[in-house]
């Protein structure tokens, strides 16, 4: 009989979003009738801008012909999407990134999960907590952590609390580390790291040889003009920092399925004999091998992200989430519970009230309410106590969970 990766049998029972879909079945199952309200995950709801779908239906047209059919396309993603983005999304903001540095994928989520396998296994890796269950699970996956412990931790990780104490901020370790991730606009607080953070962050990894792995999926909804959107505005940060971006939730994308990841060619590690290695042909290398690109037609439609007509809609987008979120923020924040981000993420970090524990929120927000959060305990230990509302969906969706929730809560 074959062997298995064990590593899979030490995962926690159930990720966090198929146990908040199992525990939402078995309810609306036993009660057909209730009108649930999702605002858990962070997918989102309203339709694709007009001129993605438009660039995307021309490249549709385009495949039904000999002389513009597109077959397989570089793995790294054409160079004519690639080049719109270094302009618009960092030499834009001053951040020295070429056109040969960025890589396109079909989600941040894979990326952040499969950038491991350029990377050894003896590193010391770094998370926050809480923390996108996606660092810690793939981490267990790839065997570099042991066995998980009773507070939910795995033994190997280093994990950062991130509180109200500390505005939501990852402290920086006072031990070495070798992998860092952060996540900023963070996923599920909301918080955002301020110029003077991310500086002792990059400070920090040049000091010990570190890499950030530095989601920036919600760097679009951003609205402080003094937060930085990439760490590469940050002098150093080419010398130490992986970035990744999504079109998921700024454009819709998360049907349609396109990301990036930014690799410098400045950005180094060590191989076994002591030699230093650049990691850029390294991540060429595995995604030429194990990842086939993006479809042309998808690529098409990100391209139209950066036209005119797309950078407006794409805006509207952004601003009817955040619209909601200051819904989600203001409203409860009226009843008396006290709520963290919402202004610069579509998330809103939510203290349960009366002392309830994330799950128990869960099932009282789900069976008094119909209404579907995210219990903060999934994101990790230091998650207990909290509770995290998605602003993406309809705008009548949030106006009547808010209703229900005010008035069942009200303090």
């Amino acid at each position: 009989m074959v062997t298995i990766n064990d590593n899979y049998r030490k995962l926690k029972a159930g990720y966090l979003f198929p146990e908040i879909g199992r525990r939402v079945n078995a309810f609306a199952e036993a009660h057909p009738e209730a009108n649930i309200i999702r605002l858990g995950i962070g997918d989102v709801t309203e339709p694709l801008p007009e001129a993605c779908r438009a660039a995307m239906i021309q490249a549709v047209e385009e495949m039904g012909s000999r002389d513009t059919f597109k077959g397989y396309g570089p793995e790294q993603g054409y160079l004519w999407l690639r080049e719109k983005i270094a302009a618009h999304d960092f030499q834009a903001r001053g951040c020295d990134i070429d056109a040969s540095e960025i890589f396109i994928s079909d989600g941040s989520k894979c990326d952040c999960g499969n950038i491991l396998d350029i990377f050894g296994s003896n590193n010391t890796i770094a998370v926050t907590d809480p923390v996108y269950p996606v660092y810690v699970d793939t981490n267990v996956m790839a065997g570099h952590t042991g066995p998980v412990k009773d507070n939910g931790e795995y033994e190997g990780l280093i994990y950062l609390p991130i509180s109200a104490e500390n505005a939501f901020t990852a402290p920086i370790p006072t031990q070495k580390v070798d992998l860092i991730y952060l996540c900023f606009p963070n996923n599920p607080t909301g918080a955002v790291a301020s110029r003077d953070h991310l500086k002792a962050w990059v400070d920090y990894a040049l000091a010990h040889g570190s890499i950030i792995l530095f989601d920036a999926a919600y760097e679009a909804f951003i609205t402080d003009p003094n937060i930085p959107h990439s760490i590469y505005e940050i002098e150093g940060a080419r010398n130490c920092a992986i970035e990744f971006r999504s079109f998921s939730k700024n454009a819709g994308f998360t049907g349609t399925r396109c990301a990036l990841t930014v690799v410098p060619k400045s950005l180094k590690g060590k191989a076994a004999d002591g030699s230093e290695v650049e990691l850029h042909p390294l991540w060429n290398r595995r995604q030429s091998t194990k990842f086939n690109g993006v479809s042309y037609i998808v690529q098409k439609g990100a391209e139209a992200v950066y036209s005119e007509e797309g950078k407006a809609q794409t805006r509207a987008l952004i601003d009817f989430y955040m619209e909601n979120a200051r819904i989600i923020r203001e409203q409860l924040t009226a009843a008396g519970i006290q709520v963290y981000g919402g202004v610069n993420a579509p998330y809103v970090w939510v203290k349960t009230p009366n002392g309830l524990s994330s799950w128990d929120f869960f099932d009282k927000l789900l069976q008094v309410c119909n209404v579907v959060g995210t219990p903060g305990s999934g994101f990790g230990a230091a998650g207990e106590g909290y509770f995290r509302i998605s602003a993406f969906n309809s705008r009548a969706n949030v106006e009547a969970a808010m209703q229900r929730i005010t008035e069942k809560f009200t303090a």
